[in-house]
């Protein structure tokens, strides 16, 4: 699970779960990133079980070119607000859909941040994931012209498949 960033290039994304059965869901911010070609790393830390890792992680990854932060929120949903304490550099919560709950428990838990420890939330499940892929492009698009480009072409290519739809 843990990816190496692209040759020699420090990741500018982290995208980081609490556990690996996150890895399905979270699996989609991954591959949104590699098809962008955004140099990234994904990790499995706890906020719970590993809150010394995590937090050195993030710090490390911050002074190692780290832009943004992915963080998938399980269960209790406190990866994020945990990645958040420890930076200020973006931080995109990705509720985790469950079995028991749907994902809400996560979504409720992520939009309840206390001020002054902002996470962005996404959608629950894989949707979450995929757009907080697309937001952290976009976050970085805004001084890389390159990226600006491959994030108006994936656009234009959702545009055409939608016109090219047809009900029978």
């Amino acid at each position: 699970m843990k990816k190496p960033a692209a040759k020699s290039v420090s990741p500018l994304v982290a995208v980081i779960m609490g556990s690996r059965s996150d890895w399905e869901t979270m699996r989609q911010a991954d591959e949104t990133l590699t098809r962008l070609a955004v140099a990234h790393e994904c990790r499995v830390l706890s906020a719970h079980r590993t809150p010394d890792d995590l937090a050195a992680f993030v710090r490390n990854g911050e002074k190692n070119g780290v832009e943004v932060f992915i963080a998938g929120a399980g269960g209790a949903a406190h990866l994020a607000g945990a990645v958040a304490a420890h930076t200020t550099l973006p931080v995109l919560g990705v509720p985790i859909d469950s079995s028991a709950l749907k994902g809400l428990d996560a979504l409720l838990a992520t939009v309840q941040m206390p001020a002054g420890g902002p996470v962005g939330t996404l959608a629950i499940g894989k949707a979450g994931a995929v757009n907080a892929a697309l937001l952290a492009a976009a976050i970085l698009a805004a001084s890389r012209p390159e990226l600006r480009e491959k994030l108006l072409a994936l656009r234009q290519e959702q545009a055409a498949k939608v016109r090219a739809e047809r009900l029978e």
